[in-house]
């Protein structure tokens, strides 16, 4: 068996694995609770590992070394920055979210806020910034499962390159069964697998990247700083505003991004969140590695003339291990990479459907659609093929697009719920206005390709203006009545 022969061997056992752990979840998914929510069973250890899982995904697996590749040590922020995240995202609602689901029994994001503000309008608007973030980042994930099978498919003698169209079809069928029949459940039992493979997989990774170029780290260094000073110049590329705006986003923006915070809901009992803190750091950190050391292999062997340029940056992942690691490595490693992704997509379409079946109908006419279940597997479906058709249209990097969604949701929703659940002040009218602002600074910023001045970030404007809105129309309105259960809730 050759090298491509292997490398597909364990991406075939994965999706295969993904249909078996599917079916088993299947077996456990009685309800919209347990589609959703996993019944609020689940242990500190897979719920801490799902957290940093869902952070990493293919955004930082393929996106991040592409982004290396392309400006340098800028990128670093993002890594920096997204424990620091961690810290404000437990500090915040480690406590308070968990409080709430327990008096409220919520099986959604949007379903926590109504009860905080009493205002359908505040979680419908909620469900709509959830549902629109999921169709950029959904697609982030789609186009970089998409990436990794067509590199793999490539050295296949016997298949060759396939359109990324047809490689998105393919992998698209195993995720869509794999979240409709399991829903929620699935994936965190699966981001328990693939937690341990992408933290176990980095470090070798390292140790690969390292031996590859003669000198290392230091002259990995030295080629880049030679060829392109400003690149790795502790601001990179993006310079001291942009990396700075970056750095604004990752560490309050973590608080608003649904697919994690929704899982210090899902805990069996609230004393488990403290042990849940210090496994999701570490494991984000040991796993970036393979983001740190891929990018800036790869780009050294670029610059010595060892490896031919990349077509586009996202390949760098897929081309290093295709070529540098050993096959049963390059193996465990894209197995990990599809892992990461299909188990952070799951988390997508399971929030995206939630918003679709239940929140805005529930917003709109008092009530969520009949039989639940059924229409959440069926909205599961539309979601998926949607976001596949916004990644192919919209031509951008993997990490980039990723990031566009991140910031949709860190605006709408770190006022919304990381400060105003814990602030009784919040009212529903400035939750509203400030969801609004987000959703079309992000939106409009984008659309018009707008760029900021010293590359300052369209996400951490986005992200100022509705915290700014949302303090002001807060201390301007009469302060609001709080459900006493709530009020309970946020005084503990």
């Amino acid at each position: 068996m050759d090298r491509s022969q292997i490398v597909l061997a364990f991406i075939v056992g994965y999706m295969l694995l993904c249909i078996v752990v599917g079916l088993w979840a299947m077996r456990r998914t009685r309800s919209a609770d347990d589609f959703f929510m996993a019944g609020r069973h689940l242990g500190f250890i897979v719920a801490s590992v799902a957290i940093f899982s869902s952070t990493m995904s293919g955004w930082g697996f393929v996106g991040g070394p592409g982004l290396v590749y392309t400006i340098g040590a800028g990128t670093f922020w993002m890594i920096v920055s997204t424990p620091l995240g961690y810290c404000v995202m437990f500090y915040l609602l480690g406590k308070r979210l968990r409080l709430v689901a327990e008096v409220t029994r919520p099986i959604s994001l949007p379903d926590a806020v109504v009860a905080r503000y009493n205002s359908p309008s505040t979680g419908l608007l909620t469900a709509v910034a959830i549902l629109l973030g999921v169709l950029g980042y959904l697609g982030t994930q789609i186009l970089a499962m998409a990436m990794v099978l067509q590199s793999v498919l490539a050295d296949v003698a016997t298949i060759g390159t396939l359109p990324l169209g047809v490689c998105m079809a393919i992998s698209s069928a195993v995720l869509v069964f794999y979240c409709v029949t399991g829903g929620i459940i699935a994936s965190v039992y699966t981001d328990l697998i693939q937690g341990i493979i992408m933290v176990v997989a980095a470090l070798l990774v390292v140790a690969t990247a390292v031996a590859t170029v003669d000198g290392g780290l230091g002259e990995m260094t030295a080629s880049i700083l030679a060829d392109d000073p400003e690149a790795m110049s502790p601001w990179g590329t993006r310079g001291i505003v942009g990396c700075l705006s970056w750095y604004f986003v990752f560490v309050l923006g973590l608080s608003g991004q649904p697919h994690i915070v929704t899982k210090l809901m899902m805990t069996r009992r609230l004393d488990e969140v403290k042990g849940m803190f210090p496994i999701a750091v570490i494991g984000f950190l040991l796993s970036a590695l393979l983001w740190i050391s891929i990018g800036l292999c790869m780009r050294t062997l670029v610059i010595e003339g060892l490896h031919p340029p990349l077509a586009e940056a996202d390949l760098a992942s897929p081309e290093f291990l295709k070529t540098y690691t050993h096959p049963v490595l390059a193996g465990v490693v894209f197995a990990g990479l599809l892992a990461a992704i299909m188990s952070t997509a799951d988390s997508f379409l399971n929030i995206g459907a939630a918003a679709v079946v239940h929140d805005i109908p529930r917003a709109c006419r008092g009530r969520s659609l009949g039989n639940e279940l059924l229409w959440a597997r069926t909205a599961t479906v539309i979601i998926a093929a949607v976001a596949a058709c916004v990644a192919l249209a919209s031509g951008k990097m993997v990490a980039l697009l990723g990031a566009i969604g991140w910031s949709v949701f860190a605006g709408a929703i770190v006022p919304t719920v990381a400060i105003g659940f814990n602030w009784k002040r919040a009212t529903p009218l400035a939750a509203n206005l400030a969801i609004i602002v987000s959703l079309v600074l992000n939106v409009g910023l984008q659309v018009f390709s707008v760029t900021l001045p010293h590359l300052f970030y369209n996400g951490a404007l986005a992200l100022l203006a509705s915290l700014t809105v949302f303090y002001v129309v807060s201390i301007a309105s009469p302060p609001p009545p709080l459900d006493p259960e709530i009020e309970t809730a946020m005084n503990l």
